[in-house]
């Protein structure tokens, strides 16, 4: 019996420099301590050894602070075993990077960064297929195919890149092939580069990131605990969850009958966890502009407590009557204003962008209207 946990595409030093800037930091810590929490999870599940897919690290040249860190931390979990191996990310063409990883892995680390076996235990080895460059252009797993193993020992591949079935017009060049764990006699095939946790079939995997770092994938941060029973035996696969931030994407379906704000509270995650989520809500369908303040008012008013909080309404459309222009006038200056707005917005001789633009117009309007008002 071998067990081992499977991990890839922690992307250590992201920069994050599309999010809020005090939010980055956060981030970025986050994604250290997965190591951490990685080593946990080969406590608990009484495994040895940590399998890294690739994309450890997110660029081929992390700071040394980065990588001193990362080592650090590794050797910090001591016996525990960390392989990690070069992805399209952090390739072998990063000369500079590992050879500093060399220089400076403590002995619980092994870098993967020849396609040679590696003795993981006395009945199970570890074939690697490492990144050559981050475009490599061929499938890297073909080579263990024919690699040599003892009698009897576990088969594990190591790889990073993607399966996907060869279409009669694609070029296949650089896809690893659906069913390379039963060509090569595997008895697991260890992925990384897919962000989710996907399982291709019994024997092969991607693990996912540890800890989210897009609205991609709509998952938490996950890890698998392996367990192969002897070579040949189906392994059992355990996904653990390992993040800390949760990263969602939420559909707002409204009609124009619809209370906004109460489907809004329903799709919000209560009290403290929402410190640690980061949600981008699509608002689709109708509303009045009444309740597209309303629901503007409580996006804002919520956001402070989430790590992050946006809405997109650009498909949201505004169903707007006299009755709605009311609310803001009656008569007078802003009421002839209101009036141009909403014809503008509904002329179809004008472009889309000048519709929107009139339709954004009235809406700031409306919600001045109400402002004034209160």
């Amino acid at each position: 019996m071998f067990r081992f946990i499977h991990s890839s595409d922690l992307h250590l030093g992201k920069r994050f420099g599309n999010m809020p800037e005090d939010l980055r930091g956060r981030l970025r810590e986050a994604r250290h301590m997965a190591l951490r929490r990685l080593a946990e999870a080969a406590r608990a599940h009484e495994a040895g050894v940590i399998l890294l897919a690739g994309d450890t690290f997110d660029t081929e040249t992390p700071s040394p602070e980065i990588r001193r860190q990362t080592l650090a931390e590794m050797a910090s979990h001591a016996p525990l075993q960390w392989i990690i191996l070069p992805g399209n990310h952090d390739s072998l063409q990063a000369t500079e990077l590992w050879n500093a990883l060399r220089a400076e892995a403590p002995d619980n680390v092994i870098l993967a960064t020849e396609a040679a076996p590696i003795a993981l235990s006395s009945d199970a080895t570890l074939l690697p297929s490492p990144c050559t460059t981050r475009r490599p252009g061929r499938d890297l797993t073909e080579w263990v195919d024919q690699a040599a193993t003892p009698e009897r020992s576990i088969r594990i591949c190591l790889a990073h890149g993607g399966i996907l079935d060869f279409s009669e017009d694609g070029d296949a060049s650089g896809i690893i092939a659906p069913d390379r764990a039963r060509r090569a006699g595997l008895d697991y095939l260890a992925l990384g580069d897919w962000h989710g946790t996907m399982s291709v079939d019994p024997r092969t995997w991607y693990s996912g990131t540890p800890e989210p770092d897009q609205f991609k994938h709509n998952a938490p941060g996950r890890a698998l605990a392996v367990t192969i029973p002897a070579a040949g035996a189906e392994p059992v696969v355990t996904p653990v969850e390992t993040g800390t931030f949760s990263w969602s994407i939420c559909d707002l379906h409204l009609l124009a009958e619809d209370d906004p704000v109460a489907l809004l509270q329903s799709l919000l995650p209560e009290g403290v966890q929402r410190r640690q989520t980061l949600m981008k809500l699509f608002a689709r369908g109708r509303c009045h502009p009444e309740e597209r303040a309303a629901l503007a008012a409580a996006i804002e008013h919520a956001a402070p407590e989430f790590a992050f909080l946006e809405l997109e309404d650009e498909a949201l459309e505004t169903e707007c009557e006299a009755t709605d222009l009311d609310l803001i006038d009656r008569n007078g200056a802003l009421r002839i204003a209101a009036d141009a707005l909403l014809a503008e917005s509904e002329n179809e001789t004008l472009s889309a962008d000048d519709r929107r633009v009139a339709k954004d117009a009235l809406l700031r309007l409306f919600a001045y209207a109400q402002k004034i008002s209160s």
